[in-house]
């Protein structure tokens, strides 16, 4: 038992180190030695814990996307708005989650978006990338749950959420950035007003639905 905690103390430390070397240099620049060094090991030690760079940063980016899917199966709780229906306010709930976790943690973004390494997974086997897609796609989940339970078809309802993703990607990115200062606008709202529009749409879509089935029934 004691010696588990030991081992998994000395791991946190590398990928503390391996989180730090990999912000400020990048994933190609970042070697094993700078790691090590950081973490007060040699490089030997090291790979008693990760045989390579790119599994610490994929150990890192795991653990990432665990806190981010944390974060939207608990999100704050957001109050139905009048004449909106309860799903209404899972899906407020879930995409303010994600959209909050990065705002908030901006590394995570980097780390999440591979900011630091041109925008390309380089070094993560297919397997371990895909992996992490999934996990990605499940914090996007209950969004796209959502919508399907307002009535949007399996594949309106995938179309809608992928828009949902990037835009809200777009915002991260400008924040994160500082650009969208040259708008005098804020993320947030920016991003309320985005989300008030898709509810809207879907809102009115589905009533759309029902007035002719409710015509047809009072037909003589």
């Amino acid at each position: 038992m004691r010696q588990r905690a030991v081992a998994d103390a000395r791991r946190a430390l590398v990928l503390d180190a391996a989180r730090s070397a990999f912000f400020e240099l990048g994933l190609e620049r970042a070697s094993v030695r700078e790691i090590a060094r950081r973490a007060g090991y040699t490089p030997g030690a090291i790979y008693s814990y990760f045989a390579s760079k790119e599994e610490m940063y994929g150990a890192l980016l795991g653990e990432s996307l665990e806190r981010l899917n944390a974060s939207v199966a608990a999100p704050s709780p957001v109050a139905a708005r009048r004449g909106e229906p309860a799903e209404v306010a899972v899906l407020r709930a879930s995409a303010n989650a994600f959209f909050g976790f990065y705002r908030e943690n901006p590394r995570d973004l980097d780390l999440g978006f591979y900011l630091f390494q041109g925008l390309q997974p380089r070094g993560l086997t297919p397997e371990l990338n895909e992996r992490l897609n999934a996990r990605l796609r499940d914090a996007l989940a209950p969004a796209e749950r959502a919508l399907q339970r307002l009535g949007l078809e399996a594949r309106d309802a995938l179309a809608e959420v992928t828009a949902l993703f990037a835009h809200t990607v777009g915002l991260l990115l400008l924040s994160h950035t500082g650009r969208i200062r040259m708008f005098h606008q804020e993320s947030q709202a920016l991003f309320d007003r985005y989300l008030d529009a898709l509810v809207e749409r879907v809102l009115r879509g589905a009533a759309a639905v029902l007035q002719p089935a409710s015509r047809t029934r009072r037909a003589p």
